[in-house]
């Protein structure tokens, strides 16, 4: 049986890049930047890839990466989950990777690896691995079309476009008109990407089996964010409730509250349990369809319920714009649509698994 427990290189791992987030990451300095017109820390994301190698560590040790697989990288997507961070990791050292490592596009993957360039894929961020997705129109060896729901396109170097040929192009983004989109989680901005007669773009190969990939890998790695997010929730309201005193007594000590605590618990640690075993299976390529879809289907309930949790046992002090949990409420209902919703990947895994609704 696989051991999903940390081993001691990812508890090394995180150690690192949890002391990094807290140095660089607090939760001021995220809330400050999601009210200005720059939410991506792009210092913080050159620190991640270009001194600490992160971008790079799904991608071969032969083109510049760390020849890691997504049980690290999982790790590092709990502890930016942890702390909102406000970089394009998901989008760019996982879904853009993946796809790239489909298409076999080494030059691209190292420069992704680097942290010289951020990937995005253009595929809105709702596409569940499986759905339809959207294209842009191939006329005479130029691109034409609008795709929207794109996450971390503003910050976006490189662009992976899928076209109605078939084909996966790599887009340089100065040529694509990108304007900003409304998004719930101001941490990970959307952006509407037009693509007005492009031309000189790539055809990496086919679209279908890369974006497929990416997808899969992103739910699945999705579910350790998820994670980080309600450890978050769990850990501070625990913290709060322990120094929050009513009727001269601590708040934590009333018994009703004791419950919804401990309930929550359980949900996070079971929440753990379907990440790891989601990031170990996208590690050793068994049962990946299911084990994916298992996790994605717990992480986004117990993740929105922790934080609603939080946001309501924090009291007034909660409802304020300056303390964070809202930064963590409103990622966690946007990933709880990111990627497929729990619904689909329940559907998707009553197929799977041949338990069809009648």
């Amino acid at each position: 049986m696989t051991d999903l427990l940390y081993s001691e290189e990812e508890e090394a791992l995180r150690a690192a890049v949890r002391g990094l987030l807290a140095d660089r990451c607090g939760p001021a300095a995220v809330i400050s930047r999601t009210e200005s017109d720059a939410p991506h820390d792009i210092s913080l994301w050159k620190t991640l890839t270009g001194e600490m190698g992160l971008g790079g560590l799904l991608v071969p040790e032969e083109l510049d990466g760390q020849g890691a697989t997504h049980r690290e990288a999982a790790v590092v997507l709990e502890e930016l989950g942890r702390a909102v961070a406000p970089v394009p990791y998901l989008t760019s050292a996982v879904v853009a990777t993946e796809a790239l490592l489909e298409c076999g596009a080494d030059d691209l993957l190292a420069q992704l690896a680097s942290g010289t360039t951020v990937g995005a894929l253009a595929v809105g961020l709702h596409a569940a691995p499986g759905a339809a997705f959207a294209t842009v129109r191939v006329d005479g060896g130029r691109l034409h079309g609008e795709l929207s729901g794109i996450a971390d396109a503003a910050v976006a170097d490189l662009l992976l476009v899928p076209a109605d040929d078939g084909g996966l192009y790599a887009v340089d983004a100065s040529a694509a008109t990108i304007t900003p989109q409304t998004s719930l989680d101001l941490t990970r901005p959307l952006a509407r990407v037009t693509l007005d007669g492009v031309r000189g773009a790539r055809r990496l190969g086919d679209a279908e089996p890369a974006v497929r990939r990416a997808l899969r890998a992103a739910a699945g790695l999705l579910a350790s964010e998820q994670l980080g997010v309600a450890d978050w929730a769990l850990t501070e309201t625990v913290r709060y409730l322990k120094e929050r005193k009513q009727f001269n007594r601590p708040v934590g000590g009333f018994q009703a509250l004791k419950h919804r605590l401990a309930q929550l618990w359980l949900e996070v640690v079971n929440l753990r349990a379907a990440a790891r075993a989601a990031a170990d299976a996208l590690s050793s390529g068994e049962d990946t369809g299911i084990t994916v879809a298992v996790a994605q289907a717990y992480a986004a309930p117990v993740a929105v319920r922790a934080t609603e949790e939080a946001l309501q046992l924090h009291g007034g002090i909660g409802m304020t714009w300056e303390h964070p949990v809202h930064l963590y409420l409103k990622r966690a209902k946007a990933d709880s649509i990111a990627y497929g919703t729990a619904g689909a990947h329940r559907e998707a895994l009553a197929e799977l698994v041949d338990l069809r609704a009648p």
